[in-house]
């Protein structure tokens, strides 16, 4: 019996369903059922929400959510290994779990969710920014989500805090500061994963804005940041010059000088200069 619930350590969970992870789905599992549960935690209370969850495996993250009451969980997992192990799980905690087999970049999971909803998952390495991107960009705000509760690699979540003028700083960090606010509450080594990866990880809690920090054009905003970070060394005014002829009038009047480059400028001048640009 493990120290949060009553079924099998997940190492003997594991060990029974000869369940070692693929690198193929970007599996790392995290298997001490304390710091799932302390993953849980941050998540706040869940007690009244939904919670929705990314590649669950083995299910660790799961247990912990359950352990700490949240009202239901769906987990959404593309290895139909774990569906015996999600099958216990949710015998174990009866209305409490459901499961969907298939890839959460297919999956509508919002027929299946009763608001307030909150996402947490250690995702998947290989769509985690791509699936962070989806839901900072939905068609419409304030989104299906309240929060969000993601492990990344230490080196994502950095970029989703980032400030300007750092490295780190850039479409991420914009996209998620523009309508969340976001915060790093968890640090952990590569050795609490098996098999360990290369790099430590983090969790980061983005809790949904009720709209956006500084009013912009959501596709205009997106739009002029990728174009002024692909070309980041490069001064904004030939970074951006492609968009419009007058772009360092553009520029000037969203309060930044052209010669500027994009780490150098915050987010609330970005948003100035998408609804500078938005008018003709």
């Amino acid at each position: 019996m493990s120290g949060i619930d009553s079924l099998p350590p997940l190492r003997e969970v594991i060990a029974t369903h000869q369940l070692s992870a693929r690198k193929s789905l970007g599996q790392n599992f995290l298997l001490d059922l304390n710091l799932t549960a302390k993953i849980a935690r941050q998540a706040g209370d869940l007690s009244c929400m939904d919670v929705l969850e990314i590649g669950p495996g083995p299910g660790g993250l799961t247990r912990g959510l359950l352990a700490e009451g949240a009202r239901r969980v769906l987990a959404i997992e593309k290895d139909s290994r774990c569906q015996p192990v999600l099958a216990e799980i949710a015998a174990a905690y009866p209305g409490r779990l459901d499961v969907i087999e298939g890839d959460a970049l297919e999956v509508d999971p919002l027929a299946h969710l009763t608001p307030p909803i909150a996402i947490a998952a250690n995702l998947p390495y290989n769509v985690g920014t791509e699936l962070l991107v989806r839901w900072l960009t939905p068609k419409d705000w304030p989104p299906f989500w309240s929060s969000l509760t993601l492990m990344f690699q230490r080196e994502v979540a950095e970029r989703i805090v980032a400030q300007p003028g750092s490295k780190a700083y850039g479409r991420l960090a914009l996209l998620s500061q523009w309508r969340s606010d976001a915060r790093i509450v968890m640090s952990l080594p590569p050795g609490a994963f098996t098999p360990p990866p290369k790099v430590s990880s983090a969790v980061v809690h983005l809790t949904a804005l009720p709209e956006p920090r500084f009013p912009a054009d959501p596709k205009m905003l997106e739009t002029v940041v990728a174009r002024a970070f692909n070309q980041r060394r490069k001064m904004l005014r030939a970074a951006l010059k492609g968009m419009t002829p007058d772009i360092e009038d553009r520029l000037r009047s969203a309060g930044i000088a052209p010669t500027e480059r994009a780490e150098q400028v915050p987010l609330e001048a970005f948003c100035a200069l998408a609804r500078a640009l938005a008018h003709p």
